[in-house]
């Protein structure tokens, strides 16, 4: 847990109220990682007794990011401080302090994108048909792995998933900023889930929303989800490291492979942007290349000329 603000000045009872609001949405590493970020711009605030909101401005936050780097702060640490102080611009201007976002005209080093490599796909097939006791909490493991698999979510997001959120073939998530979507369940998650519903109320608590409760009968934490999954792949033979944010990669590559639909597959990840999925899934140079040929009018040009 990062450690408390200093709340004696208006911008740090600000970045206090900030951070509480971003808790109702936001996972609790989130709310940890900015709330360092912003510790650190109040310290740095603190050396130049700066204590009024209204005084942020670009050329402050790039002096604050410059000394950040300056002491070796990494490119993606930077990144993300960065996003901090954005969001918490917005929190500003929302409060009338500011009339624009300062930090959109401060820019931080490119982080690299290293990205997971999916589970080839016959292999994460194996993994998820090996047979299990049937007990309560291996129905559990079970619904929560094909669900990874079969919707592509967040790790967040599975953890959060109430009871009320799942309906016919479908569930709903709250994404990044507390964005709603809902996504498609596939056949084999759907019988998963049947099967952990009818057992889960051999586990969970009186009055327990949660989809995925623990052997106490309260809602599964992120630490023990990722847990479960790193014990699932040594039992059951997976010869690889296998955690959330992989299978989710998996799930958007083998899709990308079978559709190459990149919007669909952008909505069904909740991305923002294109560019993020582009990105995200590693494009298959020869499925691009080989939709190119079929369907460009350009392409097939010469291919038809030589047919005849």
């Amino acid at each position: 847990m990062a450690r408390p603000l200093d709340t004696s000045t208006p911008l740090g009872r600000e970045a206090d109220a900030f951070l509480e609001a971003l808790s109702r949405t936001a996972s609790p590493a989130t709310v940890d990682a900015y709330r360092r970020d912003l510790a650190a711009l109040l310290d740095f605030l603190d050396r130049h007794d700066i204590g009024d909101p209204a005084a942020l401005d670009a050329a402050l936050l790039r002096r604050f990011l410059g000394g950040e780097r300056s002491r070796g702060l990494a490119p993606r640490s930077l990144a993300r401080r960065r996003a901090a102080l954005s969001r918490f611009a917005e929190h500003l201007m929302a409060c009338g302090y500011l009339d624009h976002n300062p930090v959109s005209l401060v820019r931080t080093p490119r982080v690299p994108r290293d990205l997971p490599r999916p589970v080839d796909v016959d292999a994460l097939a194996r993994f998820l048909d090996t047979p299990h006791d049937g007990s309560p909490l291996a129905c559990r493991d079970q619904a929560m792995l094909e669900l990874f698999y079969s919707s592509g979510l967040r790790l967040a997001e599975l953890a959060a998933l109430d009871l009320d959120d799942i309906h016919a073939r479908r569930v709903r998530v709250l994404g990044k900023g507390g964005k709603p979507r809902q996504v498609p369940v596939g056949r084999r998650a759907d019988q998963a889930l049947t099967d952990w519903l009818s057992l889960r109320g051999a586990l969970a608590a009186d009055g327990e929303p949660a989809l995925f409760v623990g052997a106490r009968g309260n809602r599964l934490g992120h630490r023990a989800i990722q847990q479960r999954m790193r014990q699932l792949a040594l039992t059951r033979g997976l010869a690889e490291h296998l955690h959330p944010h992989r299978l989710r990669h998996s799930f958007a590559s083998h899709l990308l492979e079978s559709s190459q639909d990149l919007r669909a597959v952008q909505e069904l990840l909740g991305h923002a942007n294109l560019s993020t999925t582009q990105v995200y899934t590693r494009l298959d140079w020869q499925h691009l290349a080989a939709g190119y040929d079929a369907a460009h009018p350009r392409a097939r040009r010469r291919r038809d000329s030589d047919d005849t």
